[in-house]
C-alpha cells in the first residue's frame, strides 16, 4: 500500500488537504490524524470493514474496543441515552481529552466495539480531527496511531516509522499537547467510573460531580481472562523495545537507587537509559539522560512520556530506568502509562 502524506499548517489554508484525506474514510479506507491526546488512526466507525483495517494495520487484538471520535457535541445518533451526568461532563469538557462510555445504538458495529453494547465517545480539542470528521460525515473510530502495544506517537515522524505502508493517509500537524490519551469515565455504571486517567484528573472530574470514582484495578497488573470495556486495560501498552523497570519512593533514595543499577548493568555491558527530570539530570554520568521535565510540572512530562520512550529505542537501549510519580493528579496519568510500558516491574525504595 502507498501511503499519501499530508502537512497542515492551517485548517483554512490547508481544508483541500484535509478534505482529501476525508474520501478515505468516505471510501472505506485509514487515515491517521493529530489529536491533542497523540495521534489516532481514523477509519469510518459505521463501516465493520474499514474497522476491521484498523485492527489488521496496527496488530491490534479484536476485543480491544475503540474509541469513536465525534466533530460536535450531537452524540445522539450513536447513542442509547444521555444521562444527566454525561450531559454535565460534556458541556464541561469537550471538546477535549475525555472519552465517555455509554451504551451503544446497533448503527455501531460490533467490531468497533468489541462485542460491547456500550462505546466510547469523544470530540478531540484538535481543529485538524474536528475538520477531519465533519469533512468525512461520520464518526471516526481511532485508537493510536501505532503498531500494537509500542509507545503511542505524539508527532507525524513517529507516525510514519509505525505504520508508512499500512494506512492510506498521514495527516501531520503540530505535537500532541497532552502526550497521553483521553481520560475514560464509563457512564453507564452508577457512580460513573474512571477506567483510563488521563489529561482530565479526577479531581477535575469530581469538580463537576462528585460521586465519580476511579477503578483502582487500572494501576494494577490487569487479571487473566479480562474482557475489557475501555482500551489500554487488558494487554500490555506503550512499551519500547527495551525493558522498563520503575524506581520508586522517597526522591533521595531513588537517584541513590538508579545511580547503583546504572553502574551495575553498564559493567554488565548493557546499554542504560534514564528517564529523569530536569533539575537531576547532572546527577548521572554513565547512563544516557532523556529529560522529560521539571518533577514539578507534570503537564511536561506526560506531554513528553511517549516521545522519551522512543527516544529509548533511538538510542538502542537494553534498559531504561524510570522515576516513579507520586499517583495523584496528573501523576495517576503518568505511573498508569508507565506500569503498562514496565510490565508492573518497580522497585520501591
Amino acid at each position: 500500500m502507498e501511503t499519501k502524506f499530508s502537512i497542515i499548517k492551517d485548517v483554512k489554508e490547508d481544508e483541500e488537504k484535509i478534505r482529501e484525506a476525508a474520501e478515505f474514510i468516505k471510501n472505506g479506507g485509514t487515515v491517521v490524524f493529530p489529536t491533542e491526546t497523540v495521534y489516532g488512526l481514523g477509519a469510518d466507525a459505521l463501516n465493520a470493514t474499514a474497522v476491521e483495517k484498523i485492527f489488521k494495520a496496527k496488530g491490534r487484538p479484536q476485543d480491544n474496543p475503540l474509541i469513536i471520535h465525534v466533530s460536535s457535541k450531537d452524540i445522539e445518533p450513536y447513542v442509547m441515552e444521555i444521562p444527566e451526568v454525561a450531559n454535565k461532563l460534556i458541556n464541561k469538557f469537550w471538546p477535549g481529552p475525555l472519552t465517555i462510555i455509554l451504551k451503544k445504538k446497533d448503527i455501531i458495529p460490533n467490531v468497533t466495539s468489541a462485542d460491547l453494547n456500550s462505546i466510547g465517545i469523544r470530540m478531540p480539542d484538535n481543529e485538524i480531527a474536528r475538520k477531519l470528521i465533519e469533512l468525512s460525515n461520520t464518526t471516526i473510530a481511532a485508537p493510536s496511531a501505532n503498531i500494537s502495544g509500542r509507545p503511542s506517537p505524539t508527532d507525524f515522524q513517529r507516525c510514519v516509522e509505525d505504520l508508512d505502508g499500512k494506512v492510506d493517509c498521514i495527516l501531520g500537524g503540530m505535537q500532541s499537547d497532552v502526550g497521553v490519551e483521553s481520560t475514560i469515565v464509563d457512564c453507564t455504571v452508577i457512580p460513573p467510573i474512571v477506567l483510563r486517567p488521563g489529561g482530565i484528573t479526577l479531581e477535575m472530574l469530581k469538580e463537576i460531580e462528585s460521586s465519580i470514582e476511579i477503578d483502582r484495578a487500572i494501576m494494577e497488573k490487569p487479571k487473566e481472562g479480562l474482557k475489557p470495556k475501555a482500551p489500554g486495560m487488558k494487554y500490555k501498552h506503550y512499551a519500547p523495545n527495551a525493558k522498563v523497570t520503575i524506581i520508586s519512593g522517597e526522591r533521595k533514595k531513588t537517584i541513590e537507587k538508579i545511580k547503583e543499577m546504572v553502574h551495575y548493568n553498564i559493567e554488565k555491558g548493557k546499554k542504560v537509559c534514564i528517564l529523569t527530570v530536569e533539575e537531576n539530570v547532572m546527577e548521572y554520568t554513565e547512563g544516557d539522560c532523556i529529560v522529560m521535565g521539571s518533577m514539578f510540572n507534570l503537564a511536561t512530562i506526560a506531554k513528553s512520556l511517549f516521545e522519551a520512550l522512543r527516544k529509548c529505542d533511538d538510542l538502542k537501549a537494553d534498559l531504561i530506568l524510570a522515576e516513579g510519580y507520586k499517583e495523584e493528579g496528573l501523576g495517576i496519568a503518568i505511573m498508569n502509562r508507565l506500569n503498562k510500558a514496565a510490565g508492573f516491574d518497580i522497585i520501591d525504595v
